[in-house]
C-alpha cells in the first residue's frame, strides 16, 4: 500500500506562484508514473499534469500549459507541481496520484494510489 501525502497549498493572489509536493511511504515510487488533478468546487475531478517514472515523459492539461511544471526526485520519493501565473481558476482541491505502471496517463481510473488532497486558493 503506497500512502501518498500531499502539502504546499494555500491561499495565493492572482499571478502568484506555488510549489506543492506529494511524498511516497514506497521507494517503489521510483517506478511509477505520477499525477496531479483538481478539484473545484461543484465540479468533477479533472487531470492537470502527468510524468513517466523517469521524468522525461511529461503531458499537461490545456488549460494549465506553460503554467504549470510537473517534476520528480526519485531518490526523495516525491513529486512536485510548480504553479506559475496562478488564477482564480486555478482554485481547487488537488491530488496527487501514483500509477503501478512506467508510463504516464491523463486517466484517472488509471491510476491506484491517491493523497488527501490539498487546498489551493486564488483570489482575485
Amino acid at each position: 500500500q503506497v500512502q501518498l501525502i500531499e502539502s504546499g497549498g494555500g491561499l495565493v493572489q492572482a499571478g502568484g506562484s506555488l510549489r506543492l509536493s506529494c511524498a511516497a511511504s514506497e521507494r517503489t515510487f521510483s517506478y511509477y508514473a505520477m499525477g496531479w488533478f483538481r478539484q473545484a468546487p461543484g465540479k468533477e475531478r479533472e487531470f492537470v499534469a502527468t510524468s513517466s517514472w523517469d521524468g522525461a515523459g511529461t503531458l499537461y492539461a490545456d488549460s494549465v500549459k506553460g503554467r504549470f511544471t510537473i517534476s520528480r526526485d526519485n531518490a526523495k520519493s516525491t513529486v512536485y507541481l510548480q504553479m506559475n501565473s496562478l488564477k482564480p481558476e486555478d482554485t481547487a482541491v488537488y491530488y496527487c496520484a501514483a500509477r503501478t505502471a512506467a508510463y504516464r496517463s491523463s486517466l484517472q481510473t488509471d491510476y491506484t494510489y491517491w493523497g488527501q488532497g490539498t487546498q489551493v486558493t486564488v483570489s482575485s
